[in-house]
Formats: C-alpha cells, structure tokens, sequence
C-alpha cells in the first residue's frame, strides 16, 4: 500500500519515464510516484512508429510499456494528455496545465525531443509531415498507404535514420521517394562517407532518389496541398506529402525556465547531468533524450536520443533518486532495420573523431561489421545483418582496445580474441 512519506513525480511519458516509475516500485519504494505525460496515450516505445508499426507488421497496442491496468495495480498515478508547464524549485512542485499544483520531494525530468521544423515557406500545408508522436505514425500510415495506391511521390528532408526508415516503409508500400539531403551521403553525421555510402546504394537499388548537397527552400502548393518542393540549388521535385525529418531538439524548456543548467545548442543542447543522471538541482534528475551527461570512454558530454538510451536510463535515474549509488556510462547503442538489411551500432564516432574505418565481412553483401577507430582504439562498431556480436563490440569499445588492423579485419579470427 502506498504512503505519503515521500512523492516522486515522473515528468514525461515515454519509455524512460515509464521505465523508472517502473524500478521505484520493483526496487521497493512505497511513496506516491505520480508520471505525468502531455500526450493521451499511454506511454509507448517508439522505434516501432518508423519500423513495424509503420509497414503495419505490428499492431498498435504492441508499442506501450506497459498493459494499461499495470499503472493502477502498480499504484502509479496517470496524469495524460496534461503537460507540465512550470517548476517552482524552492517549494519543490510543478503547475500543470489545468492549474493543479503537484508537490515532489524528488523529480526526474523525462520530456525526451521533438523534431526540428523546417524553416522554409509552405510548411503550413497540407501534406507536411513529422514522425515523432504514435498520432503521427496513425496519420503517416495512412498517407503512405494513399501515396502506394496513387503513385504518389513523397520527398523527406533529412537521410538521417527517421528520414531513411520512412524510405524504406514508404517504397514497401509502393509510393515514389526522394530524398533531399545537404549532406554528401546519408547518416553522414553519424557514419561518415564510408559507410553512409552503403546506405545510399542500398536505397537507390530500391528506387529511392536522392538528392544530396541540397535543402529545400519552399514547399510549393495550390489550394491548401503540396505540389512540389525546391531546393537551393534550384531543382523542383514533385510531391503529394512532405516528410520533415531533420533531426530532433531536446524539450529544455522546462528546465531552462527552472534555472537548471543547460548544454548550448551548438553542443548538442540538452540538460547537464551528472554520473547518476542528477542536475544541477540535487533534487532534480534527467533522463532519456533530455539529458546530457558526461561520459568517461569519449571525453564528452553526450545526449543520447536512441532507445537504448531511454530504457537503461529511467531505471538509473530511479535508482539514483532513492539514494542508491548509480554511475550511468553505458556505451551508447542504437538499432534500425531497413528492407531486409539490419543493424546495431555500438559507441560514438562522429566525422573528425577517427583516423580509419575497418570492414570486417562481406561489404558488397551486406553482412559485415564496421569499425570506426583513432590511433588504433576502436570508437564504435556497427554490425550489418551480423548477430550476436554486440555484447563483445561494446567491449572492446569499453576496453579502449587497440587491436591488430588485420586481425580485427579477419572474419576467421574470433571476434572474442581480440579483447586479451
């Protein structure tokens, strides 16, 4: 039975948020946990909203956390579709949007990203689209379905891995795609031209057209729909719908009107976090897409916006919120799936942070493993249609190993062999 000792509230409802009301109770607290999320639904993964559930694979009700009726027999307190809109810290409690005022002795800010809006003339009509919310993917389903039926054409801003999944699902569903991105090769901030290069092959092969060292500059419509976008470099492509998908901002607004200490934009953004995901107010802790904390392997202060992220982090946010000792320095770890190619990548490893990428495999067949390293340390490492290489990659990442080049290369030499 719950007693009023202490209240914990829950600020955000995704996969974090979830994940850590979650652990306060599996880890025994008693006290009140109130999750409050601005969305209706019930807190829900969202990898499947540009994977299964997008191609309709996966039914809807397989995306929440948890079953419905596990909130109440778990006795945590829903607020839905209600958003927090201010923190008072000194009397420790935060005003919702209908007034109501909520005292926490502890609050874990969970309010994950957004996706970033294109900034160009037409955006306001219809046909122009995001992916981050389960509404979204509803919507987005039905446009690609239309789009498939009518062979429509769809252009996304951004090769980034929303803008490549949504690709892959739309030319499953038979619709035209282009694809217009600034960058030289897909995932480029990501991967670099090594490996985004592969990318771009494999969607082309599927008929996706890309258009690279380019923006859009206007959505071009008549009476309200899309027609077309331009670029600038002065192309026109045709288009039904739009897909914004250049990247996504942290949701700091809540924390910035607080006073609690930020990163700058230019950095990443996010909330200042330390080891055990604590802010600058001792009271006060971040996790999931929103927090930025300092991780020892990379020398960094990293904001993490992938699903990994959020699952490990809500519950070492719980933990660290009832007093225990938490260090959260996981190696970061994301996954995709596009046609019948997919892959983990493990680390971090940005263009300018690695001297040599290392295949290891069959590159022209899409089953191998790519690793990215600096002065012989590996920084990250991706496997493509590989399995169960994971757990060891992230080792030698862990490790600061310094392989033989050749024999990280070898697909006959054990991967395992390469941490002694």
């Amino acid at each position: 039975m719950v007693d009023a000792h202490q209240t914990f509230v829950i600020v955000g409802g995704g996969l974090a948020g979830a994940k850590a009301a979650e652990t306060l109770r599996s880890e025994g607290f008693t006290g009140r946990v109130i999750l409050v999320g601005d969305e209706r639904d019930h807190p829900y993964e969202r990898p499947p909203l540009s994977k299964g559930y997008l191609l309709g694979k996966e039914e809807r009700d397989s995306v929440f956390v948890h079953e419905p009726g596990w909130y109440a027999q778990a006795e945590v307190e829903l607020h839905l579709g209600q958003p927090v809109v201010a923190i008072d810290r000194e009397a420790k409690s935060v005003r919702l949007g209908d007034g109501a005022v909520i005292h926490y002795d502890k609050l874990l800010l969970a309010t994950g990203a957004e996706p970033r809006r294109l900034d160009v003339p037409g955006t306001g009509l219809a046909g122009v689209h995001h992916l981050r919310r389960l509404a979204h993917a509803d919507r987005l389903r039905q446009v690609l379905t239309a789009l498939g039926r009518d062979n429509g054409h769809l252009v996304i801003a951004g090769a980034g891995w929303i803008g490549l999944e949504i690709a892959a699902a739309a030319r499953e569903y038979g619709a035209e795609v282009t694809v217009v991105e600034r960058e030289p090769t897909p995932l480029h901030a990501v991967l670099g031209p090594e490996v985004g290069q592969m990318f771009a092959d494999l969607h082309a092969e599927h008929g996706v057209r890309f258009h690279f060292g380019a923006s859009l500059t206007e959505i071009v419509g008549q009476d309200g729909m899309v027609l077309a976008v331009q670029t600038d470099d002065g192309e026109e492509h045709p288009a039904h719908d739009v897909l914004a998908a250049i990247g996504a901002a942290p949701r700091t607004a809540l924390a910035e009107a607080a006073g609690l200490d930020l990163v700058e934009r230019a950095h990443g953004g996010g909330i200042v976090v330390d080891a055990s995901l604590r802010t600058s107010d001792p009271d006060i802790f971040a996790a999931g897409d929103v927090a930025a904390p300092h991780h020892p392997l990379f020398d960094s202060r990293l904001r993490v916006e992938h699903w990994a992220n959020a699952l490990n982090g809500g519950p070492a946010a719980a933990r660290a919120m009832l007093g225990q000792d938490v260090r959260y320095d996981r190696v970061p770890y994301f996954f995709s799936d596009q046609y019948d190619v997919g892959l983990e990548y493990s680390g971090w490893a940005p263009p300018g942070s690695y001297d040599q990428v290392v295949a290891r495999g069959d590159v022209g067949k899409r089953e191998f493993i790519a690793f990215w390293l600096s002065e012989g340390r590996v920084l990250a490492g991706m496997n493509v249609n590989v399995w169960d290489v994971t757990e060891t990659m992230q080792e030698l990442i862990r490790t600061g190993a310094r392989p033989d080049v050749e024999r990280l290369a070898d697909p006959s030499v054990p991967l395992e062999s390469l941490l002694s």
